[in-house]
């Protein structure tokens, strides 16, 4: 038997077959690897010979298994067959790890679909699916496996008729499914010898949902799959809708197997980078990229498919949004991802379309919601409709220390001039800071006397740093010098020290 993936063929030695050698081929050499014996079912009658349709080889989440399809004799206690997993290792010995159990006799055959064990069961004309992946039972030495869901059929084929013999307007014929005169190859090709067909053996994802109950079993299955984007965050949705049937804590459990998926990806992109950037001048023909797969669900998945539709379901408690929300932002916490800004937009947007003010101002004092510049923008814009969003969003900008020009642009434009100038002496930026810009604002403020402390601040400076009070041609202050003298006339008399 060969298996094509792995480049690896096994041969049956011994009177029973069941003495396995694997050879391993690469780059035109052949080299030997850890012989091993299937252990045959305990029984008074003489065990029958090993066939080869009970045994496969295939890759299982990027490991090689001999998978071993075990029927226990009629008088065994035993309450049916069972596939034995074995992992064979390209150096080391072959170790049986997994067991699958059918709870059924009869004649089986093994697929091997997306990393799951597919069993056929040829008289009950059904499969059942495992994933070794999912946890088992533990008996000390092997991992018990049952089927992830009950037995089902595989979804009806209709053949078409062409040829000689087709007749325009004849339906299709069904196939017939579980034939005696199918042939199974690995790892997931069927072949039909009477009706010349053959085939690819493919999961739906999304039955399984329905079938799935567990939504912490069903995201452990689903982010394992190739295909499973689509069906996570419409299980997503689903389950946010579902409010009086669904908890926080199940919530809370898939999120984290997200962010745990998510993270992982995040580390691997990041060791990735850093390879890259420690290996410039040399090869780095070994450094591999990550591959971003559908199992990654970031924050901008779960914002545009899952989050923001969810915040707009009228008939959601608003109490609840808010607890699913804060959820997903402790669950990134958790796991040490950076929350994008638009996910704590959403809250506030929420809180406030809800009048919920007084949740917000504690978010904000308790740093719930971290600081970002374009938080406090848009704490800023909501000033009209909740007063103090002004002063937390300055105190804000405060902290970020690095949005100073920002706390004066807002200054300004809420014409708090002086303020603006004491914030500029306390971070030591006065003598460097643009006069025309103050200038412009105290003009605006139709402040005759606030423009005047103003004007009178920058000749201060002007004469502190360059001996002169005028203002030189690049400050473009010369309409601000002539205001002043209009209202204030050639020598000034009111002199104040400072702003």
């Amino acid at each position: 038997m060969y298996c094509p993936e792995s480049s690896v063929i096994l041969l049956s030695t011994a009177s029973l077959c069941n003495v396995l050698q694997p050879f391993h081929f690469k780059s035109g050499t052949m080299s030997k690897m850890a012989k091993f014996e299937i252990e045959l079912p305990v029984s008074n009658i003489k065990p029958a010979k090993i066939s080869e349709r009970d045994i496969a080889m295939a890759t299982i989440y990027g490991q090689l298994y001999v998978l071993f399809l075990r029927h226990h004799a009629k008088a065994s206690s035993s309450p049916g067959a069972e596939v034995v997993l074995y992992h064979l290792p390209r150096e080391g010995q072959c170790k049986k790890m997994h067991i699958l159990k059918l709870n059924r006799t009869g004649k089986f055959a093994l697929n091997v679909v997306d990393n799951l064990v597919v069993v056929h069961h040829q008289d009950t004309e059904t499969s059942v699916i495992f994933d070794i992946r999912l946890r088992g039972e533990y008996d000390g030495a092997l991992i018990l496996h049952q089927p992830v869901l009950p037995a089902r059929s595989i979804h009806p084929f209709h053949i078409p008729m062409t040829g000689p013999s087709a007749v325009a307007g004849q339906l299709p014929v069904l196939c017939k499914l579980y034939s005696s005169s199918w042939i199974v190859f690995q790892p997931d090709i069927i072949i039909s010898a009477s009706e010349g067909y053959l085939w690819y053996l493919r999961i739906k994802l999304q039955p399984i949902v329905y079938l799935l109950t567990d939504k912490g079993r069903l995201m452990d299955f689903l982010l394992q799959r190739k295909d499973c984007k689509a069906v996570i965050l419409s299980v997503c949705s689903q389950m946010l809708s579902e409010m009086e049937r669904e908890s926080l804590p199940v919530i809370a459990t898939v999120f984290d197997k997200l962010n745990c998926e998510y993270k992982k990806y995040l580390e691997a992109e990041h060791s990735y980078t850093v390879a890259v950037e420690t290996s410039q001048g040399r090869s780095n023909a070994l450094v591999k990229r990550p591959v971003r797969g559908q199992a990654v669900i970031d924050q901008s998945d779960m914002y545009t498919h899952v989050l923001s539709v969810f915040t707009d379901l009228k008939e959601a408690p608003h109490k609840f949004i808010i607890a699913v929300l804060m959820e997903y932002i402790r669950s990134l916490n958790q796991f040490q991802i950076p929350v994008q800004h638009y996910l704590y937009e959403l809250v506030i947007k929420t809180l406030v379309h809800h009048n919920l003010f007084y949740m917000l101002h504690q978010f904000l004092q308790y740093h719930v919601l971290s600081d970002s510049k374009p938080l406090a923008c848009l704490l800023l814009s909501l000033e009209s409709v909740y007063p103090p969003a002004h002063q937390l969003s300055l105190d804000m900008l405060k902290r970020l220390s690095t949005a100073n020009d920002e706390i004066v642009e807002v200054l300004l434009s809420k014409h708090q001039v002086l303020a603006a100038l004491r914030f500029v002496r306390s971070i030591g930026g006065h003598d460097s800071v643009s006069s025309r810009k103050f200038l412009d604002a105290a003009k605006q403020t139709s402040n005759d006397m606030l423009f005047y402390t103003v004007f009178r601040f920058f000749e201060q400076r002007n004469q502190r740093l360059r001996g002169n009070p005028n203002f030189t041609p690049g400050e473009h202050c010369e309409e601000h010098v002539t205001f002043f003298r209009q209202r204030f006339g050639e020598q000034a008399l009111l002199k104040i020290s400072s702003a």
